[in-house]
């Protein structure tokens, strides 16, 4: 996801450029252009928006892969994170210019006029090379469909966690026999534990690292929550907005009591005020190497089900085929071996915290010694809470750049919860009602398959 250390808010910051050498060069990562000297028989072109530790994890899959295959050559190119990424892939998509392979956030899919900007996966070539639905979970493989055709071969979910501090919670006596927290099972049980856990607290340190004012986050883990109480957006034909206020008003009363009751301080550097002695902080699992970098002995989990039903939130780098009018041959067959290599070789890509979407990646024995993903992975990926699958929403996408303002000022008192979910209402209806800039359609026109 990004660089460890680096949160959301410095990466959306950061959105601005090109993480390339050049325009359209060889990646500033990696070896791709030595691979092209060699004068390989096949060549091809990979764009991904992998920067920091992902990045060098990325590299070392690419560069095992070139190992493997010296009649491949792959040129990779590291773009931006972020709508940056996106709209140069849309240009070379549209311009007949696009790469043989690329990665994107799954949720971003619906929006990305699958059938014109993106080409479907053959799963049947997908399957020579080992890569078969039944080897994912059911309902990550089903995002990935559109019109009854696979866009998106899932690579891994990233999710949001509740990393805990092992020294403040066992003196606080909240680890089970195993040394891990047990999950909370209600409101009430989530913030007994924070009680108690703020007791073994230095005067000013903050409990709970919580992003009470990042949009990002903010919709994120409302994503989360609102799904524990089963809330949907909008019905199936995508023409109604579903949304239940009272659903959504009682999630952002329990993110509200977080600030309210002092657990939370808002603008503290959540991460840093978890190494510093912060028992608690809601991060994605891109902290990891971060985390395990530092001399904090800590556990990860999904986000509490304090609703009663397990959900956290969770997207998926994916990677796509960019519309090439030409698509096939050889550069198509290496983009096809090459996305299957990686998918089929997800262990080191777990290494930066992600979950490996490849479901054979958790038996193997090198997988099975990382911690703390042996903790949080397989209840993360059976209970995803993931965005509506529709052309605004995805990560760095229109939804929460809509919603998650609201959400955060509720947190932070400026509006009162119920207010909140009613201005969240108001604003799915008129994303509801917009048309997708890459097609000129609504939504239920997209879902119909109907023009503008």
């Amino acid at each position: 996801m990004g660089q460890p250390g680096l949160n959301r808010r410095q990466l959306l910051a950061a959105a601005g450029g090109l993480a390339v050498a050049g325009s359209f060069g060889f990646a500033a990562l990696g070896t791709g252009a030595d691979a092209l000297a060699a004068g390989a028989r096949t060549r091809v072109r990979y764009w991904n928006l992998f920067q920091g530790g992902d990045g060098a994890n990325q590299v070392a899959m690419v560069d095992a892969f070139r190992d493997g295959h010296p009649d491949i050559a792959v040129k990779d190119s590291t773009l931006a994170w972020g709508g940056p990424y996106y709209t140069k892939l849309a240009m070379a998509a549209a311009g007949n210019r696009a790469p043989d392979l690329g990665v994107m956030h799954q949720g971003r899919i619906p929006g990305f006029a699958p059938g014109r900007l993106l080409d479907p996966w053959d799963v049947n070539l997908l399957a020579e090379y080992g890569v078969r639905e039944a080897d994912f979970n059911p309902v990550l493989w089903q995002r990935g469909i559109v019109d009854g055709e696979l866009y998106a071969l899932p690579l891994d979910i990233h999710v949001q966690l509740n990393f805990y501090r092992k020294d403040v919670c066992e003196k606080a006596g909240l680890l089970d026999t195993a040394g891990r927290l047990p999950a909370a099972g209600s409101t009430d049980e989530w913030f007994d534990i924070l009680e108690a856990a703020k007791g073994q607290l230095k005067k000013g340190q903050q409990t709970l690292g919580l992003h009470a004012n990042d949009q990002n986050f903010c919709w994120w883990f409302f994503v989360a929550f609102y799904q524990q109480l089963g809330g949907t957006y909008f019905d199936d034909d995508h023409t109604t907005v579903t949304f239940d206020t009272d659903k959504a008003t009682q999630v952002l009363e329990f993110l509200r009591k977080h600030v309210t009751d002092g657990y939370v301080t808002v603008g503290e550097a959540d991460g840093e005020a978890f190494l510093a002695g912060s028992p608690f902080t809601w991060e994605g699992n891109w902290s990891v190497p971060y985390f395990n970098g530092e001399k904090v002995e800590y556990g990860a989990q999904p986000l509490p089900p304090v609703f009663g039903t397990p959900a956290t939130h969770a997207e998926s780098h994916s990677f796509v085929l960019p519309h090439q009018a030409d698509r096939g041959g050889d550069a198509d067959e290496g983009a096809y071996r090459l996305a299957a290599y990686m998918v089929t070789h997800a262990t080191t890509w777990a290494n930066g915290g992600h979950v490996p979407a490849y479901l054979p990646t958790f038996k193997d024995p090198a997988y099975l010694k990382l911690a703390p993903q042996d903790e949080y992975s397989r209840p993360a990926m059976d209970h995803q809470a993931n965005e509506p699958h529709i052309w605004f929403a995805g990560s760095t996408g229109v939804l929460a750049q809509r919603v998650g303002p609201i959400v955060a000022a509720s947190n932070l008192g400026s509006a009162t919860p119920d207010a909140a979910a009613r201005r969240m209402k108001s604003a799915l209806a008129q994303l509801l009602a917009m048309k997708n800039p890459m097609d000129g359609r609504t939504a239920a026109q997209e879902l119909k398959g109907a023009g503008a």
